[in-house]
C-alpha cells in the first residue's frame, strides 16, 4: 500500500445459500462482526453485531437478514463503515455462524453457500466454504489498522466447530500459522 492509499473504507459482506429441500429443517446462516480495541486486538470484542443488532455508533449494520435462504441473490448482507469507526478500534473480525436450533449442520450440509466481500464494485474475496466442510462457523474476514492508519483487509476462511456463543468468544483469537 503506498502513501496515497486511503485503505479500505466501506465494505459489504454478502452471504447466500439455497433453501433446504422440502420437508427438511430450514438452514439459517448468520453474519457476525466484532471490533477489537487497539490495546487488546486479540482479547474480548468490544461488542458483537449480529441479527437484531447493530454497532452502537451505526458503523456496522446488518442490512438484510434471512432465516431460510429463500431470497434472490444474497440473503444476508452486512455493511462495515471502517472509515467512520472510532480510532480506538484496531481490528474487526467478521464470521458466519450456522444456527443449530432446528438441526445440527455443518457447511457440507448447506446447499449452495456463497460469500462475497467487496468495497464498492471491487470484489475483495469470494468463497463457497468448501475449505471448511466440517465447520459449524467460520471467520471470513479480518480488517486491521495501525494507529490511525488505513484499514487493511486480510482474507481467509477459517473454520470453527462448536456452539455459536463459543464462536463469538473465540473468533478474534490469534490464529496459529
Amino acid at each position: 500500500m503506498n502513501g496515497l492509499s486511503k485503505g479500505i473504507r466501506k465494505v459489504e459482506i454478502a452471504l447466500r445459500w439455497d433453501p433446504s429441500p422440502s420437508g427438511e429443517p430450514s438452514t439459517d446462516l448468520d453474519l457476525v462482526a466484532a471490533p477489537y480495541l487497539a490495546d487488546a486486538p486479540y482479547g474480548d470484542p468490544a461488542y458483537v453485531v449480529h441479527f437484531d443488532s447493530r454497532s452502537p455508533d451505526g458503523t456496522i449494520t446488518l442490512d438484510r437478514d434471512s432465516q431460510d435462504g429463500k431470497g434472490f441473490g444474497y440473503d444476508e448482507v452486512m455493511t462495515l463503515e471502517l472509515d467512520r469507526l472510532d480510532p480506538r478500534y484496531a481490528r474487526v473480525v467478521v464470521g458466519v455462524v450456522i444456527q443449530q436450533q432446528q438441526a445440527p449442520r455443518t457447511f457440507s450440509g448447506v446447499r449452495g453457500p456463497g460469500l462475497r466481500i467487496r468495497e464498492g464494485y471491487d470484489v475483495l474475496a469470494e468463497d463457497d466454504f468448501g475449505g471448511v466442510p466440517g465447520a459449524t462457523a467460520a471467520t471470513v474476514a479480518e480488517f486491521v489498522r495501525e494507529g490511525s492508519g488505513p484499514w487493511e483487509f486480510r482474507a481467509g476462511v477459517h473454520g470453527f466447530d462448536g456452539d455459536p456463543v463459543d464462536f463469538t468468544r473465540a473468533m478474534g483469537a490469534a490464529r496459529r500459522s
